[in-house]
């Protein structure tokens, strides 16, 4: 049941107890037939559009019909598995499951001006359709593995102010399912669908309207809920090569968005100037857009681990935090680098930044299958308490204990989260849990001496610095560092605050 140059085979069912709940996933070569896009701007981006970024047989930049179907069968297997479970492996074929998938809808920041359209991830995965107001359903008798797509009807008079829209026929012919309805219709087949478990996220309907219209009527006629959320978190937990190189892609980016950035700093500076020249740079090197906003805090305001205000000016001989990242075709990056905005570390500055360095990547070494990002996090504390101490924050003779505590104060946040399609991505998924090879997360170990802070030594007071770098498990070997061409250390980041702008 492995499709060779999509998923490793260990990567399948990473949680799933149960192997008598595995049923075999598999696509023969020349199953998936793949039908020629219309001519002409689904909403999204096509082969037909974007022969540059999409080749025949992708829905996504990369990322293939075939892959995509593969990952429903995979839900289809763990849903499969999880009533096996609770039911016994010789009741749960017998079971009619009923699978509902919302996108987003157009949100409005005022009377008919929109924001962003920014899609729902587990929709986004299991089909790779971006449009609002669309919705997946997968169904079946033990194991749901047949599909329907529910798409927006084309509308030239909603087309003309809002754009094209896909219809059934562009949806069926860039995603290869067969059965695209439209979404008005979506209520009609639920209801002859009536029966059986749902796997549905009814707690905080992600589309209120398509909930409130097609689903609630469905879910009052007391059918059993269950939460699909955290299935789909535990298959988009694990990347595939496909995604993988996605996410490469975005660390590329953000590393010449970086580097550009840096050499734009020269003595006093605005951070609104460096938020601009970040975007700016994110977006001309291949984004979408930014992955988040971005914290730039000069000087004691990197003490504010969420700040974004983004609007007072950096002074010369103070340091900047940029905690940016951007997205790339569904996959992000989340990258942070601390610089002196003059291009030069003054001694308190570099022996800071170089205890920070050697911790970050300490617990970047440690990212390794079988490894818990929660062990990674003890570790940066045992390593934080050692650097306080010779740093002269702590003095020598202090107790392990108030070490760690220590060390818990003065770095108040977690040492890592999981990454992908979201910045803190699947949250679903416990940091306890062992790491597996295809798992993207972050590494971002910091200290923070509040300005006002009277009990660290005055060379260090309103310095904050973070050090952050996005890294994928390998089966074999270190980790694959994403934002390894971000410059980090004290040689490469004078290096590149030293570049001429061009």
């Amino acid at each position: 049941w492995w499709c060779p140059g999509l998923f490793s085979p260990t990567s399948f069912f990473p949680l799933v107890a149960s192997r008598c709940a595995l049923r075999s996933v598999s696509l023969k070569t020349g199953e998936w037939k793949t039908k020629d896009v219309p001519q002409r701007y689904l909403g999204q981006p096509s082969p037909y559009t974007h022969p540059h970024l999409i080749k025949r047989g992708e829905v996504t930049p990369g990322v293939t019909q075939a892959e995509f179907e593969l990952r429903r069968q995979r839900l289809a297997s763990l849903i499969e598995g999880r009533a096996r479970q609770q039911t016994g492996c010789s009741h749960a074929s017998d079971s009619f499951h009923i699978v509902i998938v919302l996108s987003h809808p157009v949100l409005y920041m005022t009377n008919d001006i929109p924001y962003p359209f920014h899609q729902n991830r587990n929709f986004l995965y299991l089909t790779g359709i971006t449009e609002p107001d669309s919705a997946l359903v997968m169904f079946g008798s033990g194991r749901p593995d047949q599909a329907m797509l529910f798409v927006p009807r084309r509308d030239p008079a909603r087309e003309l102010w809002d754009g094209p829209r896909s219809g059934r026929d562009g949806a069926a012919a860039l995603t290869g399912l067969e059965r695209v309805h439209s979404i008005q219709e979506l209520g009609l087949v639920l209801k002859s669908l009536k029966g059986g478990t749902v796997w549905y996220d009814a707690a905080q309907p992600c589309h209120p309207g398509l909930h409130q219209t097609h689903v609630r009527p469905l879910l009052e006629g007391g059918a059993l809920v269950r939460s699909l959320r955290p299935l789909v978190h535990s298959l988009r937990a694990v990347k595939s090569p496909a995604e993988i190189e996605l996410m490469r892609e975005a660390g590329r980016i953000t590393a010449q968005a970086f580097k550009k950035t840096m050499a734009t700093c020269r003595g006093d500076i605005d951070e609104a100037l460096i938020y601009a020249k970040f975007d700016f740079e994110s977006r001309a090197h291949g984004a979408n857009y930014l992955a988040y906003p971005p914290v730039v805090a000069g000087g004691n305001r990197a003490n504010t681990l969420h700040y974004i205000s983004n609007n007072q000016i950096v002074k010369d001989g103070e340091m900047l935090l940029l905690d940016g990242g951007c997205e790339y075709f569904g996959y992000v990056s989340d990258v942070t680098r601390t610089w002196p905005v003059n291009g030069k570390f003054s001694e308190a500055q570099r022996e800071l930044y170089e205890a920070v360095l050697e911790v970050q990547l300490a617990c970047v070494d440690l990212c390794c299958s079988g490894v818990s990002l929660d062990h990674v996090y003890a570790t940066m504390l045992t390593l934080l308490a050692k650097q306080l101490r010779e740093l002269g924050i702590l003095p020598h003779g202090a107790s392990d204990t108030d070490a760690v505590k220590a060390a818990r104060r003065y770095c108040p946040h977690h040492v890592s989260h999981y990454l992908g399609m979201d910045v803190h991505d699947t949250p679903e998924l416990s940091r306890s849990q062992p790491l597996q090879p295809g798992m993207a997360v972050t590494v971002e170990p910091g200290l923070y001496f509040s300005e006002s802070d009277d009990s660290c030594p005055e060379r260090f007071r309103g310095l904050g610095i973070r050090i952050e770098d996005d890294v994928v498990i390998q089966e074999h070997g270190g980790p694959l560092i994403l934002s390894s061409h971000t410059p980090k250390t004290v040689a490469d980041v004078e290096r590149a605050c030293a570049q001429a702008e061009g």
